[in-house]
Order: C-alpha cells, then structure tokens, then sequence
C-alpha cells in the first residue's frame, strides 16, 4: 500500500508508516502525477482534493488532520466511493487559548475594562463552546450566532448576527460555506462592517473569506478604530500586505496549531484510517512533559493579569505577530513562502492543560476559571 502524506502533518512518519510505503509532500505540490500509484492520501487545509487532483488514480481513502473541509470534494468522493475522514474538533483548545491569548494582550494594551465588556461568537461548534465556557468564567456577557445550530437545538441561546456585531469583542468559528442559507462567505462584509463600535475587538481564525478583506481594509484605512486580529486570510498564502499593517495583530493561519492540536489531529485520521482497513489501532503519541510549567498566582491579581501571566507562559500571540512582520523584509514574490515556511517551522506550542498554578487562595471564582482553562491547581 502507497500513502501519500502531507510533510507537515505531526508524527507522520511514526503513525502512518505501519500501513505501507509512505511518500511525503509539500501539500502545496501534491498533484494527480503523485497519486497514480497511490491507495491513501492524508492533507491538511492547503491542499484542495477534488476531481481534478484524484481523477484516475487508486486513492480509496483521504483524510484531513485538521477541522475544516472547504478544501474538500465530498460530493465527488461519494460519488466515487472514496473514504473520507477529518478531524473535528483536534485543536479546538489551541484555538480557544489563540483568541483569549490575543484578547488579553489587547485589553492590557489599551487599558480595557474585560469584565464590563461582551464577547459575541459566531459558529458555536468545538471551538466556539470552548470560547463562550472561558468567557463565561471570566464573568463576561456572552452573545451567540449559530443559524444552522439554532435551528434544530431546542436552546434558547442564540441571537442574531445583529447582535453579535453590538459586543466589545466579535470572534468567528465557522466553516467556509460557499453558498446556501448558511453562506459564510463575506459574513463580515462592507454593509455590516460599519455597526462595529469603537474599540471593537475583531478576531477572526476561522477561514479567510469568512471576513471581506477588502472592506475591511477600506474599514481600517478610513477609520482604523478598532483592535484586529486576523490569523486566517483571503487568498493566502498571498496575503493582502496592506490589510496586513492595517491589523493589530495578524499571524499566519497557525491558531490551531500547538502540538497537541497537531498530534490530535494525526491520531484522529490515523484511528480511521485503521477502522477502514480494519487493522488494530495500535499506535499511542507520546506527549513529552513540559518542564518550566509552574505559574505562581496572587491574591492581588485579577482575572486580566492572570490570563496574561498564564499565556506569557503558555503562548504569547504577540511573538507570532513579530515573526509574520519580517515579511517586509521579502520581495512581493517571495511573501508567501515566508507566510508558509512560518507554518512549516513552527515551534512546538503546548496546551494550558500542561500547565500547573500554584494559588494560596479559595476564590472559587478563580478555581472555576484555572479548571475551565484545564490549568491543575497546587
């Protein structure tokens, strides 16, 4: 058996070389030339399958080690009975820690008020539960936008995307839908961008297109009031440079990326992959221990100083945001490889769960929001 593999996927080697002979990719470079030989192919996000890129070949088995599935052909798949299998919900943590790390940073930059401000979340999927149950434990105002959801859960809990866009922070965690009552596309568009209020936090680490980037350049370039954040980018790698310097903070597609949310994501497709082979699953990732990983609290520290103290420890957004601006340093034509070799290289990011507090206090308060943020308390 021939396996196909993205180059970039975690712990490739050692989880998939047991089923065969496993050739790696860039998985910008995977083409139908690849394939003809091969029986299993496994991406991440930057690879489109479709009909053109497995037409003709013997791949009877894709899988994606990551969420989303906008870069897939599910219908041509099925159509062709080609297994299919993603990982959902494999860095939603790593993605939830992204944007209160970059909340953090911001409310302490510009001398913010969290507890008197409102979140509103849109997708209310893996990611985005995980966003409103730490909002919540730092006493937040949650406002939730999910229509598809909505409609068929009997929760009183959603709002319309009106309301969302009325908070002091707006985060996005949906998929890419092209078309269809529930279009993501262009969610945050030209019309709507103009209800965003003064100091606005604006996050979006969904999909690129979910955000009109040019509008919201136009935004930003007329009246660049509000606090940005953009890890996810339309035509990326080639980005727009100029909304770029407009935004506060912007990264390169990597809020999803800590090493658990990677190695979670190869040990979803590989428990697939052995379920339709029907193989044993019998390959375990091994976690190394984080050694600097005590936090000491105070008693005098509010909520906004230890999420900062915790992510200082755990991920500094900020040290993201310094990597992707070197990319003024590049040519125009060499700006994308630098948005992809960042992705390529990045460095081992873990989770707050390997983390450990070290508290003299009982604020059950605080309690609740170190064990919503899976911190283990000393």
């Amino acid at each position: 058996m021939k396996l196909i593999v993205d180059e970039n996927i975690v712990l490739g080697k050692e989880a998939f070389e047991s089923f065969g002979q496993v050739v790696f990719q860039n998985g910008r470079a995977i083409t139908n030339h690849c394939l003809k030989n091969a029986d299993v192919l496994i991406v991440r996000s930057i690879t489109d399958v479709n009909e053109k890129l497995l037409k003709e070949t013997n791949v009877k088995f894709v899988g994606t080690a990551t969420i989303g599935t906008d870069h897939i052909d599910l219908d041509y798949q099925k159509k062709n009975s080609i297994q299919f299998s993603s990982a959902a919900g494999c860095n939603s943590f790593s993605v939830a820690e992204y944007v209160f790390s970059a909340i953090s940073h911001l409310v302490i930059k510009h001398n913010l008020n969290l507890s008197n401000m409102s979140i509103g979340v849109v997708g209310y999927g893996n990611i985005g539960t995980k966003v409103v149950k730490i909002a919540k434990a730092l006493g937040m105002k949650v406002i939730i936008n999910d229509p598809p959801l909505e409609r068929i859960s009997n929760q009183n809990i959603f709002s319309p995307l009106e309301d969302v866009l009325k908070c002091d922070i707006i985060t996005f965690h949906v998929p890419l839908n092209l078309d269809g009552i529930d279009k993501t596309v262009h969610l945050l568009n030209e019309q709507n961008l103009s209800n965003l209020k003064e100091n606005t936090i604006l996050i979006n680490s969904s999909r690129g297109p979910v955000v009109d980037n040019n509008a919201l350049k136009m935004r930003l370039k007329l009246k660049n009031n509000i606090h940005t954040v953009l890890d996810v980018w339309e035509t990326e790698p080639n980005f727009d440079i100029d909304l770029f310097k407009l935004v506060e903070i912007g990264t390169p597609h990597i809020a999803g990326y800590s090493y658990e949310g990677k190695i979670n994501g190869t040990k979803i497709i590989y428990d697939a992959l052995s379920n339709y082979l029907k193989t044993p699953a019998t390959w375990k990732p091994n976690f190394d221990k984080v050694v600097d990983n005590k936090i000491e609290i105070s008693d005098n520290e509010n909520f906004v100083q230890i999420i900062q103290k915790l992510f200082n420890k755990s991920y500094k957004i900020i040290d993201d945001d310094s990597l992707m601006r070197k990319v003024f340093d590049f040519a125009e034509d060499e700006r994308g490889k630098h948005f992809d070799m960042l992705r390529k290289t990045y460095r081992k990011r873990r989770e707050l769960n390997n983390y450990e507090a070290i508290i003299k206090t009982e604020n059950s308060e605080l309690l609740n929001l170190l064990k919503v943020l899976r911190i283990n308390v000393l």
